[in-house]
């Protein structure tokens, strides 16, 4: 169970305790404009021109920035970094953090070895295959990630561990970052 999986118990958590959050999938906001040109997959975009992915999260961007509003708690399900053909590439970059104007920020984090065998085991991508070295590596680049984009929005950032079966510990460690009553939710 991995990001996705504690981001929507999170909001289930929020739900259960009156709240009425969003989730949105950064990726799948991208995908819905790439199909237009023909991508499959996210597996495929990532593949794209650092042009094309950038005019796509620019098009995603302005949809949450025009959702933001209407939504008291919206959580943005999304990638610090993506690895593109011409390098890494922040998945959320400062003219990005420009429009959605993040209030908290986490990265959802596991053991690198936990993470290759849920990549395995995924049968719905078409992942890359990592070795726990290059899982860590990609961690150790996430973690630079988020503290750069805490760095240029002024938002708190939060590193949860989701580790084998501690995935409501994380969830309900989210919710409550995002409640604003101040009351524990579990």
């Amino acid at each position: 169970m991995g990001k996705t999986t504690v981001i929507s118990r999170a909001a289930e958590l929020l739900k259960d305790n009156g709240y009425n959050p969003s989730v949105l999938v950064f990726g799948t906001l991208m995908l819905e404009e790439a199909k237009k040109i023909g991508v499959k997959n996210r597996d495929e975009m990532r593949k794209l021109s650092i042009i094309d992915q950038r005019r796509l999260q620019e098009m995603a961007a302005n949809k949450i920035a025009e959702m933001k509003s209407v939504n008291s708690i919206m959580i943005i399900d999304t990638h610090l970094f993506i690895n593109t053909n011409e390098g890494y590439y922040p998945g959320i970059p400062e003219r990005l953090l420009n429009i959605i104007k993040p209030t908290h920020m986490v990265l959802i984090a596991a053991d690198p070895g936990e993470v290759v065998d849920r990549r395995r085991s995924d049968g719905t991508r078409n992942r890359d295959v990592a070795s726990i070295e290059a899982v860590q590596s990609e961690l150790d680049i996430s973690k630079a990630m988020i503290v750069t984009c805490s760095v240029l929005t002024g938002s708190p950032f939060m590193i949860i561990m989701n580790n084998h079966n501690k995935m409501e510990d994380a969830a309900s460690t989210i919710a409550n970052i995002l409640s604003d009553k101040g009351r524990k939710i579990s």
